[in-house]
């Protein structure tokens, strides 16, 4: 699907590589080519757990800014009410005035030194920087002749900026370095490593995740599996649709694209993995079901040649994600 798709790379976290068939002689200090021609490169682990480590990563450290601790909760309620939930329930409103300091409670957090964490991200800059370094130099000895070892070290954007607020001040300063204080490694995508290096180990990954455990765990065990018989029930009626009206027009058209957009939405990950987790459940739940709920409405008008423009309408301006979508992507193709 990737390939059709002309999708060249994609990344594994590094179990997939390591399981993989053959075993990748380079291990995932080097990208593979899966048996349709996409490459996979895996995340490196000893990078990532610098910067994801709860005991050890550099988002932890004491003069960074603390996430918990927010003035919507410590503010004065006259002060703050006007910028709470209208029911008058306190919130994150993004203002925080305290520090990590330490494994404390977040009432003996001491007050946010913007300076210092400036200081500070600058030493993890440098830090980070010199272990890849060194880590590249033994993987160039190790390897030997070939191509040079590549270092993955990808993360959740939403790590930079919001969990870690000093995240993107690291990575201005690491790229810095990287470009003027070190002639060792360099900085480059993968589209470019594939160009310098277009010879690479054909192998075939297995089924991975970012999640728990590596594998789907997370997505499908007791707590969540009751919603996939209701999903693929969902998805074969689309597929049914797509079959038999091929070149639809006008509302049916717009409702049939509506339907495929709110399939899209059930089968969002968040939800089982919020079901999973237990955060939110009731929310997840809920937008499980109304997304199912809108498409069999949809389905069933669409069959029965009853719709209702007006609230086709409202649908549409709610769940309005993916503008261009055209439901015929669900007609299967001959084969």
């Amino acid at each position: 699907y990737l390939a059709e798709e002309n999708i060249r790379f994609f990344f594994v976290d590094s179990h997939a590589l390591a399981n993989s068939a053959p075993r990748p002689r380079r291990g995932v200090y080097a990208p593979i080519y899966t048996p349709s021609g996409v490459a996979a490169f895996a995340r490196d682990p000893e990078s990532s757990m610098q910067v994801w480590s709860a005991d050890y990563g550099y988002p932890g450290d004491a003069d960074y800014r603390e996430f918990y601790r927010d003035v919507g909760y410590d503010a004065d309620w006259d002060y703050i009410r006007p910028y709470i939930q209208a029911t008058g329930a306190r919130k994150n409103v993004g203002i925080k005035y305290y520090k990590i300091t330490g494994k404390v409670s977040l009432d003996q957090k001491q007050p946010y030194d913007p300076e210092a964490a400036r200081r500070k991200a600058d030493l993890h800059a440098s830090n980070f920087l010199f272990n890849r370094t060194k880590q590249i130099e033994y993987l160039r000895q190790a390897f030997g002749e070939g191509p040079p070892p590549i270092v993955i070290s990808p993360y959740d954007a939403e790590l930079y900026g919001h969990w870690w607020y000093e995240g993107p001040m690291f990575l201005d300063l690491l790229i810095r370095k990287a470009a003027h204080d070190q002639d060792v490694l360099q900085m480059l995508s993968p589209i470019d490593y594939l160009a310098m290096y277009p010879e690479q180990q054909v192998s075939q990954p297995p089924m991975s995740s970012w999640g728990a455990g590596g594998y789907a765990g997370v997505w499908l065990d007791e707590s969540n599996d009751w919603i996939y018989r209701y999903l693929h029930k969902a998805a074969d009626r689309m597929i049914e649709l797509a079959r038999s009206f091929h070149d639809a027009s006008g509302v049916q058209r717009r409702a049939l694209n509506q339907a495929a957009r709110e399939l899209l939405l059930a089968q969002s990950s968040d939800w089982a993995f919020i079901i999973k987790t237990g955060t939110m459940v009731d929310y997840a739940v809920r937008r499980t079901r109304e997304h199912l709920l809108r498409f069999t409405r949809l389905y069933d008008q669409v069959k029965g040649n009853q719709l209702d423009e007006r609230w086709l309408g409202e649908l549409e301006a709610r769940d309005n994600l993916f503008p261009e979508m055209d439901y015929r992507v669900y007609r299967p193709q001959p084969a």
